[in-house]
Formats: C-alpha cells, structure tokens, sequence
C-alpha cells in the first residue's frame, strides 16, 4: 500500500483573487478620499485669520491678519462682494473692475 503525504499548497487562483481584493479595496479608498476632500480642493483667497483686500485703482490684492488694517494704497472689498475662493464669482469680477480714489467702483481700463 502506497501512502503519500499530501501538502496543501494555495493555488495561484486564490492568491491572484486576494491580490486583487486587496487592490480593489485600495482604489476605493481613495475614490472614497477623493470624493471627501472634493469640497475643500478650493483654494480660498486668503488663510485663516486673514481677510482679501485690493487695491486702490487696480486689480491686486493681498491678505490681511485680521484685526488689522489694510496698508497705503489697498482697501477692503465693498461689503458682499469679497472673493472667497480662487475662481469664484467676486474673484473674477474684480479681475475687470476696481475701486477708486474716492471709494467708486470703476471698471478697469483694457491692458490696464
């Protein structure tokens, strides 16, 4: 009588179906993170504890810590059309608009 000693030894379907798991689960985490972060893939104006500020009779800008005031030559943005973000509505309007010396807002000059 003949007796073999059998040895079990995982077939290469199985290890490819775990590797492949393993790669999926992977992928869709960070699916899953890409999604999350959507929201905040904005780049805001300005950091926190700073507010945007302009200049005067042109189309820079610059952050301010706040609680202080803007330097020579800037001033605030009229109130309700501050740029949040980067691209946004008020951000692109100021690109073509300013505010003068006497606080009007004008639109800028082309090449200007």
């Amino acid at each position: 009588m003949r007796t073999s000693k059998r040895v079990h030894r995982p077939s290469g379907v199985r290890a490819g179906r775990t590797t492949r798991s393993v790669r999926g689960l992977v992928l869709a985490c960070a699916a899953a993170s890409a999604v999350l972060a959507g929201c905040s893939m904005e780049e805001a104006s300005c950091g926190g504890g700073e507010y945007p500020v302009m200049t005067i009779g042109g189309t820079g800008s610059a952050c301010v810590p706040n609680g202080e005031e803007p330097p020579e030559g800037y001033t605030r943005y009229p109130e309700g059309k501050v740029p949040e973000h980067v691209g946004d509505e008020w951000d692109t309007y100021w690109q073509t608009h300013t505010v003068d010396k006497d606080g009007k807002v004008v639109e800028v000059p082309a090449g200007g």
